[in-house]
């Protein structure tokens, strides 16, 4: 498939819930000659609003928008919704965020790219432009991550199977997190059994700490 047309002037929306970022972000971006900012937000509904009005070429979106630690479920959203929309502009994740589930969650959302706030501004800009290509951009660390796990021999865990963890880390007990899931207690034991396997360890605590430093989950 033949990679989009750059065009003369890449038009970007910015989305983090920052706005001291997002300003520094602006000027930073529009110190180039041909990228130019359209238009910004700060939570999923504005970012939808802004791309169906502005029409960019790139959303720049962070992941995480108010919704505080344990989930990047703000910039997943906002990414699925913005990639639903006709013409659909292209997604570029920015930010510090570099875990398993994060980074699986938004590329399954539909985001082009994932790049870390950390990186130079040159790898910003040439990431913006490929994302208006239509083009895979990728943070080493995340292409990385990628590459291993697609190489390793050890079954991988499941986006259920994230969640599991995910609520195993804020300390929630068996019961509550089937509420939270909406499956018995019984499915959640047999959730923990099949995480326990895979990763090596036989207590709840250890499946926390092998979780974060494999960074499957975020600490």
């Amino acid at each position: 498939m033949n990679a989009d047309a750059l065009p003369a002037t890449v038009r970007i929306v910015l989305v983090d819930d920052h706005p001291v970022v997002r300003a520094g972000l602006r000027a930073l971006v529009e110190g180039q000659p041909d990228l130019e900012v359209v238009g910004e937000a700060a939570t999923p509904d504005e970012a939808v609003r802004a791309a169906t009005l502005e029409r960019p070429d790139v959303v720049l979106m962070d992941l995480s928008l108010g919704d505080g630690p344990g989930g990047a479920t703000g910039g997943v959203q906002a990414t699925a919704r913005v990639r639903a929309l006709d013409p659909a502009p292209h997604v570029l994740v920015l930010t510090t965020y570099d875990t398993e589930a994060d980074v699986l969650r938004v590329l399954d959302a539909g985001a082009t790219g994932y790049l870390l706030k950390d990186a130079p501004p040159r790898e910003l800009f040439d990431g913006i432009r490929a994302t208006a290509r239509g083009e895979t951009v990728l943070a080493p660390t995340v292409a990385r991550m990628l590459v291993r796990r697609a190489a390793s021999p050890a079954p991988a865990v499941t986006e259920r199977e994230v969640e599991v963890l995910e609520l195993l880390a804020q300390g929630l007990g068996n019961r509550e997190m089937a509420r939270r899931l909406l499956v018995s207690e019984a499915t959640v034991k047999s959730h923990l059994s099949h995480v326990y396997a895979k990763l090596g360890v036989d207590t709840r605590a250890g499946a926390v700490a092998a979780a974060i430093e494999r960074r499957v989950i975020r600490p």
